[in-house]
């Protein structure tokens, strides 16, 4: 006999990990990034209030954190206006929806998104033996229309959507949401991941009823609040689908830092709107950096841009280890068409700097590279 003895889904499974971090570039690298502009983190920072808070807090990290996040959760539910029932709070989006998998998965069990959408949701359908059905993007956006057409054909357990969307940016109204949600075949639950929305238009964020059973709609600290490092992320659900979660979560996943660090961030809305004007400002920097280069981008309502390459794949990939070679930390889509781009974060005037230096030559190199194939 053999030790360990792996399931056999595990067994089937590749070694892979959703996205390959830039700490791990910058040790192959042998040096740090200049402009860290790939993870869509904010480079403003968190609020100077959240600092605060988790530096007292960690006098006491040796006291485990409250099992239940009370004081977040509450707060949370008033910021919404709802209960603390429909409230539960995770280690960030990414934990939570691999708790809500291992609730509403098994194997062999139908799960819909769009072919380029959020990897790490991906991750946790194939970790739990649930079978993926990818539907194509349509100008650039998820088509809410075919996802609910396949969700129907193969009797989904989930559909998954971002609005606004990662890795391009783009959103729909809120009427569109509310369309997808009565377009649902029965049975099917809407994963509707808003971790962007603090960025995208007013109104973005379509009113649902709380105690709708259809839908559980993904929130986050990372991006707006600038707390990524802290991994502080909620949903809001029916009372039923929040209770399920105690079944099986991890009770003491949250740490009392971050608890408190994502309630004084919550309180600090003033420092919420500066991030977001300035992320604004970022975006519009980025963008007159493609112009002046030739290139165009998409238009966004999330704390990055889609920069268009305007070639294919190939073209765009040698762009982006242009721009990683010469340190400013990048991303783009996986899968053609998206692939065309490349995904930049918005950053301060000191990241957009290295950004405009080495994007032309990271063109001019992309140019001169021998074509594949």
């Amino acid at each position: 006999m053999t030790f360990p003895r792996f399931t056999e889904l595990v067994e089937s499974l590749p070694a892979t990990v959703p996205f390959v971090g830039p700490e791990t570039q910058e040790r192959a690298r042998g040096r740090p990034f200049d402009a860290r502009l790939g993870a869509n983190e904010s480079v403003f920072g968190p609020s100077p209030r959240a600092v605060a808070a988790m530096q007292e807090a960690a006098a006491e990290a040796w006291k485990y954190g409250d099992s239940t996040s009370h004081d977040l959760r509450h707060a949370l539910a008033a910021h919404h206006g709802i209960t603390p029932e429909h409230v539960i709070v995770g280690e960030g989006i990414d934990g939570l929806l691999g708790y809500l998998v291992r609730m509403l998965v098994a194997p062999g069990d139908a799960v819909v998104t769009s072919a380029g959408a959020y990897p790490t949701f991906n991750y946790h359908v194939a970790g739990y033996g649930g079978a993926l059905h990818k539907v194509a993007y349509r100008n650039d956006r998820e088509d809410p229309e075919a996802l609910a057409a396949r969700a129907a054909e193969v009797d989904a357990k989930l559909l998954y959507l971002s609005n606004p969307d990662n890795p391009m940016g783009t959103w729909h109204g809120p009427e569109t949401v509310l369309a997808l949600l009565d377009a649902l075949p029965g049975g099917c639950l809407l994963v509707l991941d808003e971790a962007y929305v603090d960025f995208a238009p007013a109104g973005t964020a379509p009113a649902i009823d709380p105690d709708d059973p259809r839908v559980i709609r993904m929130r986050t600290f990372s991006k707006g609040y600038g707390l990524a490092g802290a991994r502080v992320g909620y949903a809001l659900a029916a009372p039923a689908l929040i209770a399920a979660f105690e079944k099986i979560r991890n009770h003491f996943g949250m740490t009392r830092m971050a608890q408190a660090g994502a309630l004084a961030a919550l309180r600090d809305q003033d420092w919420l709107a500066h991030v977001i004007a300035e992320t604004a400002a970022g975006r519009d920097g980025i963008a007159r950096i493609a112009r002046e280069n030739g290139l165009s981008t998409l238009p966004s309502a999330t704390n990055f841009v889609a920069v268009d390459c305007g070639r294919d794949g190939a073209f765009a990939r040698r762009v982006l280890e242009g721009l990683v070679a010469r340190g400013v930390f990048v991303r783009m889509p996986g899968v053609a068409p998206l692939d065309r781009c490349i995904r930049v974060t918005a950053g301060r005037a000191q990241d957009l700097a290295h950004l405009a230096r080495a994007l032309p030559e990271a063109l001019a190199a992309a140019e001169e590279a021998p074509a594949e194939g």
